[in-house]
């Protein structure tokens, strides 16, 4: 837990024809041999991505993608990669070089980026090859555009003026609580160590969730659920905060008096991740639901589910007392995601810490666009305790 998680980074995904030069730009930016290089086009394959600190941007994930020209069966399988790296993309470099002259494909993916508003640069290279005028290119593309050679190290001081000048600055919201905690507040974190709990180690979350409270100059004490009323009795005074594990939440609702504010460690990642008002609204659909109807349990991150697995046991048994209902319900685990979601009559998803806040809007946006309602492990737990109101309040 040195670095800055992966999912905090701003990512800044590289678009462009094969071998227009897109990997020799990204060893010439972060000043590594990171990316494969090769004379022959077509040398990356699978999206590939570095984790690293881009000095002055700050900490980074730099993705490198197949060529958008990619041909034949396998080739269009690599597409699809590069496609879906669009749902996760803060920043985009689209990599033109003189060479190639018909800017049709250019144009399908720059209108791709305009469509989902993901700030884009205009990169020219292999100007110590051949130039390019941009004026011709600036009269089919509304973009900044930056001269550079990859391979002479030429302008990539000015490229990384223009990250830093066009990365958007809500790829992530500033703080996690931090507008909610003030100095010397006491924050109790319950963080259940049962099965599900990864041996020696707190989750991303909590370990997230404590970093901003600390930041923030407020208290943190962690304990388990089952020394809960332990450690209250031990106070000198009520906590300013409770923050709970979503699966105990019925628990710890009985233990604290109603005065206490609670939320969840999800509900926290809900609002740093999506949008929380989305993901309340449609936590109201659990009881529009009736036999037969298809639920979408997603998740962010791919895991061994052990016994009492959240999101394929706890979740599905809690939807079917509530409803009363025999749901189909489908887990969806990693980057997969389907495209059509018509199909649904809910979507609950993870608390998202694995991904950014671009990928995990992305999978909003789309679900409000066809029009499924979409909510959050948390917010969901919370709606079905009846505790909804309580835990979200504070935070809206």
């Amino acid at each position: 837990m040195l670095d800055t998680p992966k999912a905090n980074r701003l990512h800044i995904a590289i678009f462009g024809r094969r071998n227009a030069g897109k990997s020799s730009l990204i060893n010439a930016i972060t000043g590594q041999e990171i990316a494969l290089v090769s004379d022959y086009a077509g040398t990356t394959t699978d999206p590939v991505y570095k984790a690293m600190e881009l000095l002055p941007i700050g900490p980074v994930v730099i993705i490198d993608t197949a060529g958008i020209d990619d041909e034949g069966e396998v080739g269009e399988l690599r597409v699809k990669k590069t496609r879906e790296v669009l749902d996760k993309t803060d920043l985009a470099l689209l990599v033109f070089s003189a060479e190639n002259t018909d800017l049709s494909m250019e144009k399908e993916w720059y209108s791709l980026l305009k469509e989902r508003k993901i700030p884009t640069i205009g990169v020219v290279n292999k100007i110590d090859v051949e130039d390019l005028d941009l004026e011709v290119l600036k009269n089919e593309f509304d973009l900044p555009f930056v001269k550079v050679s990859a391979k002479e190290k030429i302008n990539i001081g000015k490229l990384k003026e223009a990250i830093q000048q066009y990365a958007p600055e809500d790829y992530e919201r500033k703080t996690i609580l931090g507008d909610v905690v003030k100095r010397k507040d006491l924050v109790v974190l319950v963080a259940p160590q049962d099965i599900q709990a990864p041996k020696g180690r707190l989750i991303l979350p909590q370990v997230q969730v404590i970093r901003d409270i600390l930041d923030n100059d407020a208290l943190a004490l962690t304990v388990k659920d089952s020394e809960l009323t332990d450690i209250l009795s031990a106070l000198n005074r009520k906590p300013d905060l409770v923050i709970t594990d979503s699966q105990v939440f019925e628990k710890v609702n009985g233990i604290l008096d109603k005065d206490i504010p609670l939320t969840s460690f999800s509900i926290l990642m809900a609002r740093y991740k999506g949008d929380l008002k989305i993901l309340i609204e449609g936590a109201k659909a659990i009881d529009t639901l009736k036999d037969g109807d298809k639920v979408l349990i997603a998740e962010a991150c791919t895991h061994h589910p052990l016994q009492g697995d959240i999101g394929r046991e706890k979740l599905p048994n809690w939807l079917r007392q509530r409803t009363g209902a025999n749901l189909d319900i489908t887990v969806n685990a990693g980057v997969d995601f389907p495209e059509d979601l018509t199909k649904y009559k809910l979507i609950i998803h993870c608390g998202a810490c694995m991904f950014n806040r671009k990928q995990m809007m992305t999978r909003i946006i789309r679900a409000r666009e066809q029009n499924v309602p979409i909510t959050n492990y948390g917010v969901a737990i919370a709606y079905m305790n009846g505790i909804l109101d309580r835990v979200t309040g504070m935070l809206i």
